[in-house]
């Protein structure tokens, strides 16, 4: 083993590098670690940087990790309670939040071909506005939209466990950023891949995008991957053995955006992160907003 002299007394020698810097220290600067040992410097770094609360991947560190988790399940639950209260499925509520590519009218078996909310109220016919005919909330809002009581249940426990432990890694605001995006990135597959006047709703997509961060994140982190890949495997299973009622679009358009989103948010270099980290996931958000304007104009024209 080469020998040098310790950075803080230069009359030690030794064989031991600071696990961290690397520079040589010698045993009186020798501060044991979980790995290997560290220099005074670099643990009193550290030391400032726990206090601070920074997280690996820039963002303040979460004192209630599960705080986000618990309010987006909120929101859900109640949107889902006010869906049932006024109509369930007939609910003039749940045709406005849940997405569809293009507004119709519709009797309780048909949909008919009249183009206008006034055309269809003056034939006794419900009226369903779509994304294409100016509905734009609905891009975000179906992603908080449930009827069935499985649905919601398996969506909010997966968002209870899956959230709080991403919040834990990447903050509050960089959670809910992938949540959102990946919300958008599952609209923008269901405008482009689902039928016109197919209703689609749920948190599935954002679900997904979870799942593809937390994959991403044990990769980074060399962790055991192959739990979460069986997991993911089955849910995508799952979705093309029952497409007839399950929206692979949302699915896996949510699945493609949260992995986009998280890789820009870990896979920067670190002297990177703060000047790209946000452009990025924009540019996520603003790519799927303009496939599905360039699917609404499609459609309208």
């Amino acid at each position: 083993m080469l020998e040098s002299v310790c950075y803080r007394h230069p009359d030690q020698t030794t064989g031991i590098v600071c696990q961290r810097c690397h520079r040589p220290i010698c045993p009186r600067c020798m501060v044991a670690g979980s790995v290997g040992f560290q220099c005074p410097d670099c643990v009193a770094a550290g030391r400032r940087q726990t206090r601070q609360g920074q997280l690996p991947y820039g963002g303040a560190r979460s004192t209630r990790p599960a705080l986000t988790s618990q309010v987006l399940v909120g929101i859900n639950a109640v949107i889902w309670l006010a869906i049932l209260l006024t109509g369930g499925e007939e609910s003039p509520l749940f045709r406005m939040l849940a997405i569809q590519a293009q507004g119709f009218c519709a009797t309780e078996r048909y949909i008919l071909a009249v183009d206008s909310p006034a055309q269809c109220a003056a034939i006794g016919a419900t009226w369903t506005e779509g994304v294409a005919s100016g509905a734009w909330w609905q891009v975000l809002t179906n992603a908080f939209t449930h009827l069935d009581v499985i649905h919601i249940a398996f969506n909010m426990v997966a968002l209870y466990v899956l959230g709080p432990q991403l919040e834990s890694v990447l903050g509050r605001a960089r959670f809910l950023a992938l949540y959102l995006a990946s919300a958008l990135t599952g609209s923008a597959a269901v405008v482009w891949f689902s039928a016109p006047y197919t209703t689609t709703m749920g948190a599935s997509g954002a679900i997904f995008g979870m799942m593809g961060a937390v994959l991403l994140i044990a990769w980074k982190h060399h962790g055991d991957v192959r739990t979460i890949l069986v997991w993911l495997g089955v849910n995508v299973a799952i979705t093309f053995v029952g497409s007839s009622f399950i929206s692979w679009q949302g699915h896996l358009g949510g699945l493609v955006g949260g992995l986009a989103v998280t890789a820009a948010l870990i896979w920067l270099p670190r002297e990177q992160r703060r000047l790209w980290q946000w452009p990025l996931v924009g540019l996520v958000a603003v790519l799927a907003v303009a496939a599905i304007v360039a699917r609404a104009l499609t459609i309208a024209g």
